[in-house]
């Protein structure tokens, strides 16, 4: 996760600096919490130069920051985030879940739009420090969270298409819900082909903000048609690439009787999520024999592939009879099955269970929440404190 070899100073956790607040915000109702519109005490900022590198970390109340209208992330997008998340158990312990690869993705990121890489675990460090300054913010409620967003930016105060020489790396922390807080509700896709998300050499397997705001309009559109979200396609033959601003996943029951749980393949276009990483990996211990999820099919009868997947598979499929679910997966809802796809004037209509998931995503589903909430002990989940 260390950055590029440099001999400028890279983020050391060490010189923290933490600052206060004096004015705490009261908590609000667990009822009241709208995903990113509630926000913590505190903040973390780490300023960067070229000439001087990483400098000194510090925790500040949170609040507005100072940039110069001539700032590059306000004229050429110069700019990345991530986004995890800390949980809390019933024991009151604290955890954040695979961090390691959020800061992995965040250093490529930073590679593509000439921003600093740096030391991924000093940050994981100190957005412990961060968390153990507001963990009271984590509702101490079953499926509530605390959203975490680590964003880089550039704001070197003049105007000109080049590596900026200053940028400014803060996190930002928000308690959040449930995304499903009365269960599960599938829902429908409108398959667009007026609009690309990504493009072979392009950016989309970056976590960049110039790749969502080109994606509100086709959302806006899909939404007038009667679709909660916009399923991205690409090419002639329409393949499936990303479902809103989730990974894509598919499960058809082949000819055999295998079934076959499918993703496109991280080809430059497809953003490589965390929870994609997780689905895959959970299912490929299981089909292996390694770690056995109870309601998949057993070892044996389940293959898990990442490879090009059209539309036209999955209306043929859905024909046959053979198409078993499709869902999305990302930090926000872990999973979200969809019921139906719109596509060229039709809807491919698509199973799912009477609690709105299908027969992988749900156990898998089960065993990703266990592995967050504390439930079930993983590797993945790093401990940022005991109580």
């Amino acid at each position: 996760m260390t950055g590029e070899l440099t001999s400028l100073p890279d983020i050391q956790a060490s010189k923290l600096e933490i600052v206060t607040t004096k004015s705490p915000k009261p908590l609000p109702s667990s009822s009241d919490l709208v995903f990113g519109r509630t926000f913590t005490d505190h903040m973390l900022t780490i300023p960067w130069t070229a000439n001087t590198g990483w400098g000194i970390p510090k925790i500040q109340p949170y609040g507005p920051l100072s940039l110069q209208p001539s700032a590059t992330v306000f004229h050429y997008a110069q700019e990345l985030f991530e986004g995890l998340k800390a949980y809390r158990d019933t024991t009151g312990r604290v955890t954040m879940f695979r961090p390691d690869m959020n800061m992995k993705r965040m250093n490529t990121s930073a590679k593509r739009v000439a921003l600093p890489n740096f030391d991924g675990n000093a940050v994981i460090e100190l957005l412990k420090e961060l968390i153990r300054k507001d963990k009271h913010w984590i509702p101490d409620i079953p499926g509530y969270s605390l959203y975490i967003r680590p964003t880089l930016i550039g704001t070197q105060a003049a105007l000109g298409v080049q590596p900026p020489d200053e940028a400014l790396l803060f996190v930002i922390c928000s308690p959040v819900g449930p995304y499903y807080p009365t269960g599960f509700k599938p829902v429908a896709l409108y398959g667009t082909t007026e609009y690309s998300r990504a493009a072979p050499g392009g950016i989309g397997s970056y976590k960049l903000g110039a790749n969502y705001a080109p994606g509100v309009v086709a959302q806006r559109e899909a939404a007038a048609k009667g679709y909660a979200q916009n399923l991205w396609l690409h090419g002639p033959e329409h393949h499936i690439t990303e479902v809103g601003t989730m990974n894509t996943m598919i499960v058809f029951e082949q000819p055999n009787g295998v079934t076959e749980l499918v993703t496109p393949p991280l080809d430059g276009m497809i953003l490589p999520g965390v929870t994609r990483d997780s689905v895959l990996t959970l299912a490929r211990e299981h089909a292996e024999g390694k770690t056995l999820i109870e309601g998949l099919p057993e070892p044996g009868k389940l293959v898990v592939n990442e490879r090009p997947v059209t539309m036209k598979e999955v209306k043929e499929a859905g024909q046959d009879g053979r198409l078993v679910e499709f869902f999305g997966t990302g930090t926000a809802a872990v999973i979200s099955p969809v019921n139906k796809i719109g596509y060229l004037g039709q809807d491919i209509m698509i199973p799912t269970g009477e609690d709105g998931m299908g027969p992988v995503s749900r156990p898998i589903w089960k065993q990703l929440v266990g592995i967050q909430s504390g439930i079930i002990s993983h590797p993945w989940s790093v401990t940022v404190t005991e109580h």
